[in-house]
């Protein structure tokens, strides 16, 4: 059973794919626009926002942070996951690198970062349908296995 936290953090990666897709934006500029402290703030208030309108609350912090649209495209041929379960992939991945609350959100700003991001967004390579194991593995290795 997931605490708390563990769905806080869930819905923080859930939001953060949300709007890196509205914007059209790679999940690193949308992660360093809004910031660490930023990004703790919407942890902290997760049990709130998750109640609330995704749109709503994508708009505010798009506006907060000043994120402006990009050209972050992929081409799909096939329909690609929703950002809920991208959100839990990379939920599962920090929860991998280190299941305590106080680091995950340091955690999850380097795990944003990183160019294993890059891997999970190309959805025709399957990587996100990959056990959390295996994707944690490809992370700490530097590269897919």
């Amino acid at each position: 059973m997931e605490n708390q936290k563990e769905n806080d953090l869930f819905f923080v990666c859930s939001i953060l794919e949300y709007i890196a897709r509205k914007t059209k934006n790679k999940k690193k500029y949308i992660v360093e626009q809004i910031g660490k402290e930023k990004i703790k703030k919407i942890f902290d208030l997760a049990e709130i926002y998750h109640s609330e309108n995704i749109e709503k609350v994508s708009d505010e912090i798009m506006k907060e942070s000043n994120i402006k649209t990009g050209n972050y495209t992929l081409s799909l041929k096939e329909e690609r996951p929703t950002f809920w379960e991208i959100g839990r992939v990379y939920q599962r991945l920090i929860l991998k690198i280190d299941n305590n609350e106080e680091t995950f959100i340091d955690n999850l700003y380097t795990v944003m970062t990183s160019w294993i991001i890059l891997e999970i967004d190309h959805y025709e390579s399957s990587l996100y349908f990959e056990s959390p194991e295996y994707i944690y593995e490809c992370y700490k290795a530097g590269k897919i296995l």
